[in-house]
């Protein structure tokens, strides 16, 4: 690892990085044509769906800005100084990613930022990277991609480390600007919420927030804290992205439709609520299971898009897990 400038990343395009905190790992230099598999594994994806049955759906949002939908959401700023990417879905669908952003633009990919560490949106990251495009990602999510690491949902499968390849080159901990296309796009980390290492990206042209998992629109919230994610962090979060945008930014979610700030708003609000419900109950002394029992999120499951008993009482216990670590700290 070396620390350097970007300046020699950007080339003669005119895109500008302006980096706090920034560390860049070498490799050699590549032309961007399709790389090989990324796995020998069968073609499915990490939710069990076949392929061949998973379409990458094209959603414009602003004049140079889409969505790219797969399992999860990624998006695309495009115009005469190439690509920015976010976000790289997995490994299986990064040819079928690729095809769709050269439906929409010349196909020059210069930089994929990644949101945090879970595969459905890294798993690409080897694709891409051996293409030739620089990876961003916050100095955590580096961290542990590069050794094993657990997978999401509470379920302890370890994870091989990613290749090379697959890591980011610009890593970082504080805010990071980069100027291209006419827009300035600005990652906000945002430590300790869906796991220890996201990042919010907003574009504040095309007035665009992409949240990661930080905010879904599928379900409940989930955290993640086999990675480092807290309930505590994830509301802090929701707040930054609050404060960070106006009434008609649009929201893009890890998972699910692109919503806006009123949106932002009232899942905090929620969190903020089910988690003192959560610790009344704590401090009453109740187990998980009576906890789950009491049904806390009784007052949102028919309004939280997605919402499902399941996801709801995953929710519960990830907050009591939380608060019963920090009350025997």
């Amino acid at each position: 690892m070396g620390t350097s400038t970007i300046a020699g990343l950007v080339g003669s395009v005119g895109a500008v990085l302006v980096l706090m905190t920034t560390s860049l790992e070498t490799r050699a230099p590549s032309s961007q044509t399709a790389p090989p598999s990324d796995s020998a594994a069968p073609q499915t994806t990490g939710f069990g769906i076949p392929i061949e049955q998973v379409q990458i759906k094209t959603t414009k949002i602003s004049s140079n800005f889409y969505t790219l939908e797969g399992r999860n959401n990624s998006g695309v700023l495009v115009g005469p100084d190439g690509v920015f990417l976010v976000d790289s879905q997995e490994a299986e669908l990064a040819e079928k990613l690729e095809a769709a952003i050269k439906q929409i633009s010349d196909g020059r990919i210069r930089f994929l930022v990644n949101t945090h560490v879970h595969l459905d949106h890294t798993g690409g990251n080897g694709h891409f990277g051996r293409m030739g495009v620089v990876l961003m990602a916050h100095e955590e999510l580096r961290a542990r991609l590069a050794q094993h690491n657990l997978s999401a949902g509470g379920v302890p499968e370890w994870r091989p480390p990613a290749p090379v390849v697959a890591l980011a080159m610009v890593a970082y901990r504080g805010l990071t600007t980069v100027r291209m296309n006419g827009d300035e796009v600005r990652l906000i980390p945002a430590p300790f919420a869906h796991t220890d290492g996201d990042t919010l990206v907003h574009f504040m042209v095309a007035d665009v927030l992409m949240m990661g998992d930080v905010f879904r629109m599928s379900g409940f919230p989930n955290i993640d804290r086999n990675n480092g994610g807290t309930v505590k962090g994830t509301i802090a979060a929701l707040g930054t992205a609050i404060d960070a945008i106006g009434p008609n930014t649009k929201v893009v979610p890890g998972h699910g439709a692109v919503a806006d700030r009123a949106m932002l708003f009232a899942t905090r609000d929620m969190m903020i609520a089910v988690r003192d419900r959560v610790a009344q109950l704590v401090r009453q002394g109740k187990t998980p299971e009576q906890v789950v029992a009491a049904k806390p999120t009784s007052d949102y499951d028919a309004y939280v898009p997605g919402g499902t008993a399941s996801n709801a009482d995953r929710f519960v216990r990830q907050i009591y897990a939380e608060l019963v670590g920090e009350s025997t700290n």
